[in-house]
């Protein structure tokens, strides 16, 4: 019988799993902008910018862009309260391999380094341990996605959730966190840039010139 169709003086409710996926449901969001707003501050308290952690933050859609295409090639699977378990934990995962790259850039711009030489030497130099640390999770949670037995369905939920998102962060982050940070950080600091790298050629110009005199 069709619950629209019940007599007069019954009703409905949920009960067990699916009555606190109900109750999760109207929180998720709030979950989802609290994580972010966390993590948005340790990254400006980290960088000591309030710019630069966009171009690390970006990286967490990328992510998140990942799992649902993999919950949604998977039909058996659905977005329920273990898949948002797994976007939570992938804020921390995408931003992890953005950081790598930010943190070694930055440092190298505010020596006065070029923003686009430094973003490519950090690409370089961190590369090997974005793809080790990445793939070593991947593996890491394929016997979730793989699980069999009881409760079977809500460990293959997390790992393939985590595991698609891993995969896109690890795969598209890697192009797009240094195209962003070169982006934010011309806007944000171009001109305090261009100042540094001139003090620092008229700095250099300076010790040629007394370099010069003495040998003269």
């Amino acid at each position: 019988m069709a619950v629209k169709t019940l007599p007069a003086g019954y009703g409905y409710d949920f009960s067990g799993l699916s009555r606190e996926e109900i109750k999760a449901g109207s929180s998720t969001f709030t979950i989802f902008a609290i994580s972010i707003a966390f993590v948005f501050l340790f990254l400006a308290a980290l960088y000591e910018s309030w710019s630069v952690p966009f171009s690390v933050l970006f990286a967490v859609p990328i992510g998140a862009f990942g799992s649902i295409l993999t919950l949604t090639f998977l039909p058996n699977l659905s977005n329920n309260v273990y898949a948002q378990i797994g976007l939570i934990t992938l804020i921390g995962l995408s931003a992890k391999n953005a950081i790598l790259i930010v943190e070694y850039a930055k440092e190298r711009v505010d020596r006065g380094v070029d923003i686009i030489h430094a973003t490519l030497q950090a690409v370089q130099l961190r590369l090997r341990p974005i793809v080790m640390t990445s793939m070593a999770f991947i593996l890491g949670v394929l016997p979730l996605a793989f699980a069999t037995g009881a409760g079977a369905e809500a460990r293959k939920t997390i790992g393939w959730t985590v595991f698609g998102g891993m995969l896109a962060a690890t795969t598209l982050a890697i192009f797009v966190v240094p195209t962003l940070f070169v982006l934010i950080t011309k806007l944000s600091y171009g001109r305090r840039l261009k100042s540094l790298q001139q003090k620092q050629k008229e700095e250099a110009d300076l010790d040629q010139a007394i370099w010069d005199n003495r040998i003269g």
